[in-house]
């Protein structure tokens, strides 16, 4: 048995995609999808669809000629080490909430495995752009994790947008950090990182300045006209030589952090 024939296929953002198979319409797809095709689902098959659901699974709908022929009931486990990761962001005062496209029933099925107190269900890729700009609005610093087509809108607009690097193109082209594995205990690599790098930025700026906050004054005679003390140019550039070499051991020492 051959493959069917395809024609005019299209992707329907954030509900699915469709075409001609074997010149009947065929649409594979969300709840929306199917409203959009108008294909009714039949209340039998609905209480299906919501058992299912409820057990974490995305359900995809099959229509043909604009009748629900069946749906594929889709599941991925979640990983330990997300688990981990997002109660070590919780618990060290960060505000984690799940936006995605999947139906309500299996949002909270998720929701609720990951011990999440916010999240969104059925939304498209505007409405992750608009939430994101929602909570900019409040004074908050946003950072979006997502590795579809349909999270560049928002991975571009976040203040930090984190991409994993077994997602689409597009998704790594617009966030500012990509993770070169898809775990979110990367997030967490990533936040400690960044903390401990902006540490020694600032330790960093206190050797820069304080050989010449104590000794441009020195040098420029402050301490003469009472103690007859002036700086030598030698020491001057022994100090400016201890200061860089000062600045250069202590960035190398993040070399020996470890991470989470």
């Amino acid at each position: 048995m051959g493959l069917a024939a395809l024609n005019d296929f299209s992707s329907v953002t954030g509900k699915g995609v469709m075409g001609l198979v074997d010149g009947k319409k065929t649409a594979l797809g969300n709840k929306k999808l199917m409203e959009l095709v108008q294909a009714t689902v039949s209340p039998q098959m609905e209480a299906e669809v919501i058992k299912e659901q409820s057990a974490g699974k995305t359900i995809s709908y099959l229509a043909v000629d604009g009748e629900v022929k069946g749906y594929i009931a889709i599941t991925d486990a979640i990983k330990a080490t997300s688990k981990q990761a997002i109660k070590y962001l919780m618990e060290n005062g960060v505000e984690v909430i799940m936006l995605t496209g999947d139906n309500a029933n299996t949002a909270k099925a998720v929701a609720e495995e990951l011990h999440l107190s916010s999240f969104k269900a059925e939304v498209l890729p505007a409405d992750k752009l608009n939430e994101i700009k929602q909570l900019q609005a409040q004074g908050k610093v946003v950072a979006m994790d997502g590795n579809g087509i349909n999270d560049a809108p928002a991975l571009a607009q976040a203040d930090i947008g984190i991409a994993m690097g077994t997602g689409t193109d597009v998704a790594i082209e617009s966030a500012a950090i990509t993770l070169l594995k898809g775990d979110l205990q990367c997030i967490v690599k990533a936040k400690e990182l960044s903390h401990a790098v902006m540490r020694n930025i600032k330790q960093n700026l206190f050797f820069a300045f304080i050989y010449n906050v104590l000794g441009i004054p020195i040098a420029a005679g402050v301490l003469y006209p009472a103690f007859g003390l002036l700086l030598s140019p030698i020491i001057a550039a022994a100090a400016m030589s201890v200061s860089s070499v000062s600045v250069i051991v202590n960035s190398l020492r993040l070399r020996n952090l470890t991470l989470k």
